[in-house]
């Protein structure tokens, strides 16, 4: 147990309305997480979720923040970052768009691309230089087992994940050696709002799953995670299935 790192006191959410993002804070606050900073657009449900944080004894405060306004990110994240240390951001927008809806209608296709990667890549460079000033520090980046390989249900979901996956390894890299830490979290089918009602896919998995893959990430200082776990050399099989037979697979 010596060896395992310390876990985050302080966090800042971006995406603070994310039922993933709610159960790793959830996690975090009863293993002495005391500061939290939820950043998303003003919404009754935002404000909700500050309030249930706070019953849980944590000092919680919202914070506006637009991921499709990457001229904001630097100036509303360094507020965040001037009022005091912070231990752990967790990147947790994103959308999961309409496939079919989409492929119609090109400008949805950009708001999902714009949202789940121009708008992480943005918020994404300003955290990790934030973190990488105060010389210490995590950054979680919650990508999905969807951008592993383009399936014809959900490639532009897929795409924008593929994009989002590969920029935050890179970052990671980027970073080594200099105190931050940067974690890529690669969650399979949740259960949550958004799935409601979508075909259930094998290995589903639940946000307080993902929190616990969360934790023991963060301890161990792990650089990618997959929930559930089986999911890696699931993957990395159907990686190398030639495309003829994966696009007829019942992915």
């Amino acid at each position: 147990m010596s060896d395992l790192e310390p876990l985050p006191r302080s966090l800042l959410v971006l995406g603070g309305t994310s039922e993933i993002a709610l159960a790793t804070v959830r996690r975090l606050i009863a293993r002495g997480a005391r500061t939290v900073r939820l950043a998303g657009r003003p919404s009754p449900a935002l404000e909700q979720a500050a309030r249930s944080l706070r019953a849980l004894g944590a000092d919680v405060r919202t914070v506006a923040f637009d991921a499709l306004g990457p001229e904001s990110h630097e100036p509303v994240l360094g507020e965040v970052f001037a009022e005091g240390g912070v231990d752990l951001v967790l990147l947790a927008f994103g959308i999961l768009g309409d496939q079919a809806h989409d492929e119609r209608e090109p400008l949805r296709a950009v708001r999902v691309a714009q949202t789940n990667y121009t708008g992480a890549v943005s918020a994404g460079l300003v955290a990790a230089r934030a973190l990488q000033t105060q010389g210490h520090g995590s950054l979680v980046v919650l990508s999905s087992v969807a951008g592993d390989r383009a399936r014809r249900v959900d490639f532009i979901y897929g795409s924008s994940k593929a994009g989002l996956d590969t920029f935050a390894q890179g970052l990671g890299d980027a970073l080594y050696g200099t105190g931050v830490h940067v974690m890529v979290v690669r969650p399979g089918f949740v259960l949550t709002r958004g799935t409601a009602g979508l075909p259930r896919a094998p290995f589903a998995t639940t946000p307080e799953a993902v929190a616990t893959a969360v934790e023991l990430g963060l301890r161990r200082r792990s650089e990618t995670v997959w929930v559930p776990g089986v999911l890696r050399p699931v993957t990395a099989v159907l990686r190398h299935v030639p495309r003829s037979v994966f696009r007829r697979l019942p992915l």
